[in-house]
């Protein structure tokens, strides 16, 4: 329940609070002063679009704050908790404000949010009721919704479980087709991948293989200066033959060595310098014997090995320019592609099986579907009769609700059934779809029917009516102020109107106020009581509030109203 909302800067409306509470709150006021603002606010409140056009002229922002009180262990407590908002014991603030450039704001329960959040709450919050939501009760899709909320909690599990299993059969039917479509390009596909595959086994690389090619090329194709180095430095280091006579590395420091021996006696620094030469001819010596090994390790056939080591380099790079330019990449397609390959060779498999499962599921939402139909065929007949003695208490004594529920060619997301709501206007008619079928007038008491025998079985904690009495008068006007009344005995009901006979049976009455300096307009709210509130009525009720003879008629229908208020209508 609502208990008091807050405006400020939104349209007309400078600033305003209006206490609402429990029962049947009307809300009425001259034409532009701002009535229907309270409805917008609250549908800002609810998550609807932020428009910058709201915002009063001359402001920065508007600015809608709502307090309701609901229970404190509620599904509605628990998704505020879940966006990061609280509770002040049974109180929830939700607000909004939205700047003159278009930006948005939302707080709930203390904590910014996103305005899908209060889209979100406000299903479970308030119901509204606007002009252009008895237009849309023509539409096929509001009429089975509202047959939908009639039937109660067995259409609602059903509908879940169908739901849940349609889409899966949809899901399943979409790969299949999608499967049999791609037959031959994915077998195109396996064609490629295991010739590829192939390719690779048969080359067989190995990781860092093209890099110790590419060093043994750079030695095969310097083989001869490799050849000419190694043998003109072991030349020097160790000669076996020297024609010149030139003495090498290991000859002249073992004759440094003897020349430190001999003197060594006389000099105890000397004998360690020999030894260190004496190590040196050692490693000098080793390095030659390498050399010569080295020498004898260099093959003859050179250029053979070398041709054989571009073959296969090329060979390589021929493989990795096929898989972005790495051998690597190469070496791991061996994985993915084989993971792939076998996925599309299981293709037949996959195929065989979605068949039984589709057809499968194809059964269970048939059955469901069939299930649906009964749920909603027995929830017609009871809604068509309820509604119908609604229609009579509402000043339409021979007129009748008729639901219908015709087949699907096709099974859709919410069943086969196509439901469609006619009205006929009195006895011997043929009914007529509420499109052609029913005025304005007669819309609005048949939304208001509706409304009150759902409640009953679907209730709602606020219902919002903006000029729910759009085209009527008279005695029918009445009676949507009594069925209102009764629908503020089981919940919180909001009503924007412009007549007399519908505000008379609310218990709290709030009045837009218009004032006007002659370039700006402003408004604000207030409650009224005894004579203002007479004063209202005989403004409603004739133009005239300070007319003695609107003020008793007003009077007397507020009497009325008090006495009749809760009376039963039947």
């Amino acid at each position: 329940m609502i208990d008091e909302l807050i405006i400020r800067d939104l349209g007309v409306i400078a600033e305003a609070t209006l206490p609402l509470g429990p029962g049947f709150t009307a809300v009425t006021g001259e034409t532009g002063a701002g009535k229907t603002m309270v409805v917008t606010a609250l549908g800002l409140l609810l998550g609807e679009r932020a428009d910058p056009g709201l915002v009063r002229q001359g402001q920065a922002q508007t600015w809608v704050e709502g307090r309701w009180l609901i229970p404190a262990d509620g599904a509605v407590a628990t998704r505020v908790r879940d966006a990061g908002g609280d509770l002040e014991g049974t109180e929830l603030i939700l607000s909004r404000s939205v700047s003159a450039e278009g930006r948005s704001r939302a707080v709930v329960g203390g904590r910014g949010a996103p305005a899908s959040v209060l889209s979100d709450l406000g299903g479970d919050l308030v119901v509204v009721h606007g002009q252009s939501d008895q237009v849309r009760l023509r539409s096929a899709t509001a009429q089975s919704a509202a047959l939908d909320r009639f039937a109660g909690p067995d259409l609602t599990d059903t509908l879940d479980r169908f739901t849940e299993v349609f889409h899966r059969w949809q899901d399943r039917q979409s790969e299949l087709s999608r499967l049999v479509d791609e037959r031959d390009q994915r077998s195109q596909e396996a064609v490629e991948l295991r010739d590829a595959i192939d390719e690779i086994e048969r080359i067989a690389p190995q990781r860092g293989e093209d890099d110790e090619l590419a060093a043994r090329a750079e030695r095969l194709g310097n083989l001869e200066e490799l050849r000419v180095a190694a043998a003109q430095a072991r030349e020097f280091l160790s000669a076996e033959e020297n024609p010149d006579g030139l003495p090498d590395a290991v000859a002249l420091l073992d004759s440094a060595r003897r020349q430190l021996d001999r003197a060594g006696e006389h000099d105890p620094a000397l004998p360690p310098l020999a030894e260190a030469l004496a190590n040196a001819g050692f490693v000098v010596a080793d390095v030659a014997a390498q050399l010569s090994s080295y020498l004898a390790g260099l093959d003859a056939d050179g250029a053979r090995e070398l041709e054989v080591v571009q073959e296969r380099r090329a060979e390589l790079t021929a493989l990795a320019r096929k898989h972005d330019g790495g051998l690597d990449e190469a070496i791991d397609f061996l994985d993915t592609g084989s993971a792939r390959l076998l996925e599309l060779d299981s293709d037949t498999d996959r195929i065989d099986a979605l068949r039984a499962e589709t057809e499968a599921d194809r059964l269970v939402v048939e059955d469901l579907a069939d299930r649906l139909t009964g749920i909603r065929l027995a929830a017609a007949e009871r809604l068509g009769t309820a509604v119908t003695a609604e229609l009579s208490a509402l000043a339409m004594p021979d007129a009748a609700l008729v639901v219908e529920i015709d087949s699907r060619p096709e099974i859709t997301a919410t069943g086969r059934d196509l439901v469609r709501i006619l009205l006929r206007p009195h006895a011997g008619a043929e009914a007529r779809t509420l499109a052609r079928g029913a005025s304005g007038g007669e819309l609005s008491r048949v939304m208001l029917a509706i409304e009150v025998v759902i409640n009953a079985t679907d209730p709602v904690p606020t219902f919002v009516f903006d000029e729910v009495d759009a085209g009527v008068g008279g005695a029918a006007a009445i009676e949507i102020g009594r069925r209102l009344a009764r629908l503020a005995e089981t919940a919180q009901v909001i009503v924007v109107t412009h007549l007399a006979q519908v505000a008379a049976f609310a218990g709290n009455h709030l009045s837009v106020v218009k004032d006007s300096d002659g370039a700006v307009t402003a408004s604000s709210v207030r409650q009224l009581h005894g004579d203002e509130r007479a004063a209202e009525m005989a403004r409603l009720l004739s133009g005239l509030p300070d007319s003695a003879s609107g003020l008793e008629h007003a009077r007397e229908l507020i009497s009325l109203a008090r006495t009749n208020r809760t009376a039963n209508p039947q």
